[in-house]
């Protein structure tokens, strides 16, 4: 079994879930009481927020270099914003990054769909390096039209998710954005920040929803017990 590296605390609520889906993971292949070798370094995700995104590579090179050191054999980023940089850092580091846009690209085909709705931070929606490395694999993707949706979504994600608050009144907000995606056309739904899962599950919406906590740590796993 390769030891994963789990570069956390983007927040520490959705390492948590990372580390509890890859064990499981982990334990449903090997059986007994067989549980993921991992190394975990979790940032303080305060720092991060207030740094530009040089500061930011800065902070995540060094935590990749330190979990190479450490002796792990892989890596994931345990959030879906921080894989803007995700093609920088691999450059710099000689163990693999498995990347959560190209894996849950993966989940989209084997689902057949063409076309799908993303919600995440505002950066992840608005700017283009997640819709572009869907689109590279054939996907298209929409986005909530309006500003003040997206802004909703961002608040949402700083000011409950990440502080582990849910709340009903929230997750209707979300099932309406989600309805609203699929009249523009989506036939799917990716879950592009880590804590949007903790909220919208797949029994809540009717169209297939691309949980990318999950999708993520499975791929972890398979390379994990893979004999690559």
């Amino acid at each position: 079994m390769k030891k994963i590296g789990i570069v956390g605390g983007m927040t520490w609520v959705s390492t948590v879930e990372y580390y509890r889906l890859i064990n499981k993971g982990i334990n449903e292949i090997s059986g007994n009481l067989n549980s993921a070798e991992c190394l975990i370094y979790s940032l303080n995700f305060e720092e991060i927020i207030n740094k530009d995104w040089e500061g930011i590579y800065s902070i995540l090179l060094n935590a990749c270099k330190m979990l190479e050191k450490s002796g792990a054999e892989l890596i994931i980023l345990a959030a879906n914003t921080a894989h803007y940089l995700a093609d920088r850092l691999q450059a710099e580091i000689s163990l693999p990054i498995i990347n959560i846009i190209s894996a849950t690209a993966d989940a989209i085909h084997q689902k057949g769909l063409e076309k799908v709705g993303l919600l995440g931070t505002k950066f992840t929606m608005e700017t283009g390096f997640y819709k572009n490395k869907l689109a590279q694999e054939g996907i298209q993707s929409v986005i909530p039209e309006k500003q003040s949706t997206r802004d909703f979504i961002q608040d949402t994600i700083s000011y409950e998710l990440e502080k582990e608050i849910i709340k009903t009144e929230t997750k209707e907000a979300f099932l309406t954005i989600i309805r609203e995606l699929t009249d523009q056309g989506a036939q799917g739904i990716v879950l592009g920040c880590t804590e949007i899962p903790l909220l919208i599950k797949q029994s809540d919406v009717e169209v297939p929803v691309f949980d990318t906590i999950a999708i993520h740590s499975a791929k972890a796993v398979a390379f994990a017990l893979s004999s690559k």
